[in-house]
């Protein structure tokens, strides 16, 4: 179980520090044109979404690598859930069901690391 959760934290660091780099650097038309949702949320909170991404994805891997705070690990994850649980809510509001779909995987992920790393397989 412990290497099902590394690679599990590898994908999802990846995912989300990929997308938060892209939410933090790209213009807001651009943006728009590949996430539809962006145009119902102001260009401050976007890129405050991606800077949460990009700290979330770094924290699912650099303090458990390093054995520096691995506290952190667990904590990451549960805030991706956090915004992966508001991410479904906006995606339901704009009934967006393929991207709910893809929210629900990667909450189900960041719970299950969550879960993981706080109990049985903590560093």
């Amino acid at each position: 179980m412990n290497i099902f959760l590394w690679i599990l934290q590898g994908v999802l660091a990846t995912l989300f520090v990929a997308a938060g780099i892209l939410k933090s650097t790209q213009p807001r038309d651009k943006l728009i044109s590949q996430l539809p949702w962006v145009s119902d949320v102001p260009t401050p909170g976007v890129r405050l979404i991606g800077v949460a991404e990009l700290a979330g994805g770094v924290g699912m891997i650099l303090p458990a690598v390093t054995g520096i705070a691995t506290v952190l690990t667990p904590l990451a994850a549960t805030g991706l859930a956090g915004i992966m649980i508001l991410a479904v809510g906006l995606h339901a509001r704009r009934k967006e069901p393929q991207a709910i779909g893809f929210n629900a995987i990667l909450l189900a992920g960041a719970v299950l690391v969550a879960w993981g790393r706080f109990g049985p397989y903590a560093f």
